[in-house]
């Protein structure tokens, strides 16, 4: 709806506003503006209205359901002797250490985790 909004204030035709007006206007960055505007004469109407699509898409899932259902259940134990709580770096080498899966980073772990939460 915006983008077609963008583009009926921008015709030279009709109310002819500048990009940093209609950036103003509109809430965004004269850069979206100018965008919207060069996708419409490179690919078209249609083209300029609707979101553009992902070149590549988004990386798969490093876990899936079983592995991540034991992580939790490893977080949701008890920590090493040694340890008053598990850490993301250490449930990472855990989940590495009990063959839940190849590799882990924190990070891995930490996105399975907030899911949960």
């Amino acid at each position: 709806m915006r983008r077609a909004q963008i583009l009926l204030k921008s015709d030279a035709d009709g109310p002819g506003w500048t990009d940093a007006k209609i950036s103003d206007a509109f809430g965004c960055r004269i850069k979206t503006v100018e965008n919207i505007r060069q996708r419409l004469v490179e690919n078209g109407f249609r083209q300029a209205l609707e979101s553009k699509k992902r070149d590549q898409p988004p990386t798969e899932k490093l876990l899936d359901g079983k592995q991540e259902a034991q992580v939790i259940a490893l977080r949701l134990g008890s920590p090493p002797k040694g340890y008053a709580n598990w850490t993301l770096r250490l449930l990472a080498r855990k989940v590495v250490e009990l063959e839940i899966a190849p590799q882990a980073s924190r990070m891995t772990v930490s996105r399975t985790l907030k899911k949960t939460t």
